[in-house]
């Protein structure tokens, strides 16, 4: 059981949540249409550890959103996560952001797939079953029609994240759900953040760095 500070910064929504035990205590949010998490991050984290009643040294450990995501989001969230480990020497866990959208279908049955956008017709995608297990690894497509076809063919598939709309609009699968215009949270970090945490299933401080998946190309 722990008391862990969860930040997520992979895309446009800059979010902090602080959990006991798997159990959000309190959620701070700002997805506005700019990126705001070098101005809002740090302001948020003090707001949230102030509205849960906790001091920065009562924390057991710091989650952060690996990415996929925005370039400048992941370095921005994971520097300031290694930064608060280091200072207040305990350990790190990272968290997938494509798994934290999945776990926002929670209840729902069938295929979950998680996109985001990677401009033009690139997204950032990966697949799980409703019991959120890996069935295809996290990758940069293009988007064509056929694209998941097998999986639109076997079972009602749910497709969610800021990813989404550029699907839809060459998708006419019956089996498609579209879920649009949803952002990876500190929300559902929660509940992962506490698992990694109980299995020691930590990252080396000194040598974690984001998950790009894409070199990074400025403009």
């Amino acid at each position: 059981m722990a008391l862990i500070l969860c930040l997520e910064t992979a895309t446009t929504n800059c979010s902090v949540g602080i959990a006991r035990d798997g159990k959000l205590l309190t959620l701070k949010e700002d997805n506005s249409k700019n990126y705001s998490h070098a101005e809002k991050l740090h302001v948020f984290i003090n707001e949230a550890l102030s509205e849960a009643g906790i001091s920065a040294e009562d924390l057991d450990a710091i989650a952060v959103s690996k990415g996929p995501g925005s370039y400048t989001g992941l370095r921005i969230g994971v520097s300031s996560a290694k930064g608060l480990c280091y200072s207040l020497d305990i350990p790190l866990i990272s968290v997938p952001t494509l798994d934290l959208l999945a776990h926002k279908l929670k209840g729902e049955q069938g295929i979950f797939i998680s996109m985001l956008d990677a401009r033009r017709m690139e997204v950032y995608s990966a697949i799980y079953d409703a019991k959120f297990n890996q069935l295809r690894d996290t990758e940069a497509q293009i988007l064509e029609e056929t694209s998941f076809t097998p999986y639109l063919e076997s079972s009602r598939v749910h497709f969610i994240g800021n990813g989404v709309a550029k699907f839809e609009n060459i998708c006419n699968h019956p089996n498609a759900v579209f879920h649009k215009e949803q952002y990876p949270s500190a929300k559902e970090m929660a509940e992962i953040a506490e698992l990694k945490h109980q299995k020691s299933d930590t990252e080396d401080v000194a040598y974690f760095e984001p998950y790009y998946l894409k070199d990074f190309i400025a403009g």
